[in-house]
């Protein structure tokens, strides 16, 4: 009997075998993982490991979505990434496509729960809304007020909708939304609790807390933020600002 010789793949067959392997891991989502050779090295950095620099250097907190990543890769390999990661207890779900990098209690040793400032502007993120955080959140996020909502209400040019996280409720109600907008989140912060308390019940002990509350590096920022807002508020901004800037 005649034996024919095994014959060994072409660099065309080997070509063809190696788009299939990468349009299969493309199609379930992994390119991110698949090394590219560049100048005759390996390299292995993956979009996950992207993903994972981006939320590190928002810091323990961040509430983040897909959208917060849609320039380092197409919306499934983030989801992916995202599921990656975890899978690992890097980064904990929240809602449906909503995540937080988990602060953690040194003390209790156990994570700590999301803050829901970040939350709710994850979710804006994700549907593109703009939102306000309303008077008595304000006051809450800054610590001037005793009491914990389990409530905690933004103004939003979306639909009214709410969520519940951890047996807390994040509202946002749809209104005309005509404050001007603010480039610092810290400024909308403070105004919106300023103009909850009235000018008449803003004491020095407040000012001080208010002032606490801003690294001296962003005081002259807001400061500049804040100057088309209303006399009395900016008035007392100034006062907020006027020590380490």
């Amino acid at each position: 009997m005649q034996r024919h010789p095994v014959r060994q793949p072409g660099n065309q067959t080997k070509r063809n075998y190696f788009f299939f392997i990468r349009f299969h891991l493309i199609f379930k989502g992994k390119d991110a993982i698949f090394p590219l050779k560049i100048k005759g090295k390996i390299n292995m950095l993956s979009i996950e490991d992207k993903i994972l620099a981006r939320i590190k250097s928002h810091g323990r907190g961040w509430a983040m979505t897909n959208s917060d990543f849609g320039d380092l890769a197409k919306s499934a390999t983030i989801d992916w990434s995202l599921y990656r990661l975890k899978d690992k207890k890097i980064i904990r779900p929240l809602l449906r496509g909503i995540y937080d990098y988990p602060r953690f209690s040194e003390l209790l040793q156990e994570k700590m729960a999301p803050d829901m400032e970040m939350v709710a502007r994850a979710i804006a993120r994700k549907f593109q809304w703009n939102i306000l955080i309303s008077g008595n959140a304000a006051l809450n996020y800054l610590g001037l007020s005793t009491q914990v909502p389990m409530r905690l209400t933004y103004f939003s040019d979306g639909p009214t909708r709410q969520y519940e996280i951890d047996s807390r409720t994040i509202e946002f109600k749809h209104i005309s939304l005509k404050e001007a907008r603010f480039a610092n989140i810290k400024s909308e912060i403070i105004v919106q609790a300023l103009r909850e308390l009235g000018a008449e019940h803003i004491t020095a002990e407040i000012i001080n807390k208010i002032r606490n509350f801003i690294p001296a590096s962003e005081r002259n920022k807001i400061l500049k933020d804040t100057q088309f807002t209303t006399d009395w508020i900016h008035d007392k901004i100034k006062l907020i600002c006027s020590e380490g800037n």
